[in-house]
């Protein structure tokens, strides 16, 4: 097991902190770290991927769980996988497609782990009608406080509170996940531009869920009639018959990387670090949405790079210069629309220079205790964290959100204040409850935590 002192941070590198991290080769070494944990407790850590501060330990332990990646078994007829909880998503996909299964949920990356997964109870583009993450893992393998592993099932105590509870819970070590059959590696995608707010939400809702994974790319700097105008792009698994006579030549995955020079804005040249300003940002989204068709259905896609298409591209965060970014996601029920107006139009009229702006609907609530999804609409949006006033103005969307029954993600914030996570959380007191009397001495512990009061 290696050993070392390093500054972490988020994905959106905000608030970096110094911990111990240690990397085991199998379970026993991790359950070693478990049980010598200094007066800052340990918290588990896979590829990094949670914007905020969920994975960082200051002046504690970090338990990097990337090494500890091994898939023991797929069953292909009963669709089963078993696998460390350090196998990253990307890895999965890769083994399970050529057998015609995919991992049970996946988001807009592949680069997160199946344990990130299960501790932010992670949701897709389908959660309408898959739900999240957790609802799919028949088992889990969870490292407790006592430094003992146990096996924990679905509709219990531990698994509601592990599923979504941020490694605070104990660390996953691995877990066996009931897959989705497909009958070929290719995605349908439609693709329609909506001309305002009102226009996309009436898109979403009209073609009902036959087309199951849906989400939408949000100007948010338009303004005036076009606020809120958007590029709606949904999909299902092609079918056999779908695809086209040269199939079997296509690449079922596209190469790491890109090519050198590609912006990961399409229409534009690459721009140097830290210039993502209103004016940079609103030609972005300007090229984004005058070059996106107007309406375009039977688009064949392989499957990564309609989940994944982002991790094909160069690394978007030196735009946001050297204060890192914040990644803000809330989500408010069915009904609540005029609060999503109101915050879209907050954010368009303080010409926040957003690129990145993605709204996609809720199913029913995950059983999680501090599950993020609920049934209504989310919007997840990416801001440089050196604007001025940045945390007041989010401060009173908290509190807009909040009046309307609304949410913060827990798992990807980095600077929500503890009594506002408090009001949204209503189970909140059940997860403190529980953590309190499966680990007294606070053997997990990271800065989110504490931050929030968790």
């Amino acid at each position: 097991m290696s050993v070392d002192t390093v500054s972490l941070t988020g994905w959106g590198r905000t608030a970096p902190t110094t911990a111990v991290r240690f990397r085991p080769r199998g379970y026993e070494e991790a359950a070693a770290v478990v049980r010598g944990r200094g007066p800052r407790g340990v918290i588990a850590r896979g590829l990094g991927r949670s914007p905020g501060d969920a994975a960082q330990n200051a002046g504690g332990s970090v338990l990097d769980l990337s090494g500890l990646a091994r898939i023991g078994g797929v069953d292909a007829a009963a669709g089963v996988v078993r696998c460390d909880a350090g196998v990253s998503l990307e890895r999965l996909l890769r083994v399970l497609l050529p057998l015609g299964w995919l991992p049970p949920v996946l988001p807009g990356t592949g680069r997160v782990t199946v344990g990130g997964a299960i501790g932010s109870d992670l949701l897709g583009l389908d959660h309408r009608r898959a739900g999240s993450f957790a609802r799919h893992v028949s088992a889990l393998e969870l490292l407790t406080a006592d430094g003992e592993v146990r096996t924990v099932l679905p509709g219990t105590a531990l698994f509601d509170a592990t599923a979504g509870g941020l490694g605070l819970t104990g660390v996953v070590l691995g877990a066996t996940l009931r897959l989705r059959r497909v009958s070929t590696g290719l995605m349908a995608v439609s693709t329609e531009r909506a001309g305002d707010l009102d226009d996309l939400l009436a898109r979403f809702t009209a073609g009902g869920d036959r087309l199951p994974y849906a989400s939408a790319w949000v100007d948010l700097t338009a303004r005036g009639r076009a606020t809120g105008r958007g590029i709606l792009t949904r999909g299902e698994h092609a079918t056999p018959d779908m695809r086209p006579a040269h199939a079997e030549r296509t690449r079922l995955f596209p190469r790491s990387g890109a090519a050198p020079g590609r912006s990961p804005f399409p229409g534009l040249p690459p721009l140097p670090g830290g210039l993502l300003g209103p004016a940079a940002a609103a030609l972005c989204n300007e090229v984004r949405y005058r070059g996106s068709p107007r309406a375009r259905t039977g688009e064949l896609r392989p499957v990564p790079a309609f989940f994944h298409a982002s991790d094909a591209l160069p690394d978007v965060r030196p735009l946001y210069g050297r204060g890192g970014l914040v990644r803000y996601r809330f989500t408010v029920g069915y009904g609540q629309e005029e609060t999503l107006h109101r915050v879209v139009r907050r954010i368009a009229a303080r010409r926040s220079p957003a690129v990145r702006a993605v709204l996609q609907r809720f199913g029913a609530a995950d059983p999680g205790l501090l599950s993020f999804a609920a049934p209504g609409w989310s919007l997840e949006l990416d801001l440089p964290a050196s604007l001025p006033g940045l945390g007041r103005f989010l401060d009173g969307v908290d509190e807009e959100v909040a009046a309307a029954g609304g949410r913060v993600c827990l798992a990807q914030d980095s600077r929500m204040r503890p009594e506002t996570a408090a009001a949204m959380y209503p189970r909140l007191a059940e997860f403190r409850e529980l953590r309190a009397r499966l680990d007294p001495a606070g053997a997990f512990r990271s800065d989110l935590s504490r931050r929030l009061g968790l």
